[in-house]
């Protein structure tokens, strides 16, 4: 193997954390358009993935983009690299 060798590109995704299901544990939801196969309109679709959250820093509602990464567990195979949005709090 070369030493200037990189490795490929992982999968990034933006989502909206709609859980916190444990330490270091968050579900995001990653929503998409995809068109009818014969009436050709755009139906709104989701998916649901686990991520790990290493300093357990995303809320409920927070924008975030995880990253792809080998089996952490045995859901999770994504982490989150940022927080983009934070979502306010109730009652501020």
């Amino acid at each position: 193997m070369e030493a200037t060798a990189t490795r490929n590109s992982r999968k990034v995704l933006i989502g909206e954390v709609t859980s916190r299901s444990g330490d270091k544990t968050i579900k995001v939801t990653y929503f998409y358009k995809i068109p009818h196969p014969l009436y050709k309109k755009e139906i709104k679709r989701k998916t649901v993935v686990h991520a790990h959250d290493e300093k357990n820093e995303c809320g409920l509602g927070d924008k975030v983009e995880i990253m792809e990464t080998r089996p952490l567990s045995k859901l999770k195979r994504w982490r989150v690299t940022r927080v983009i949005e934070v979502a306010p709090k109730l009652g501020e």
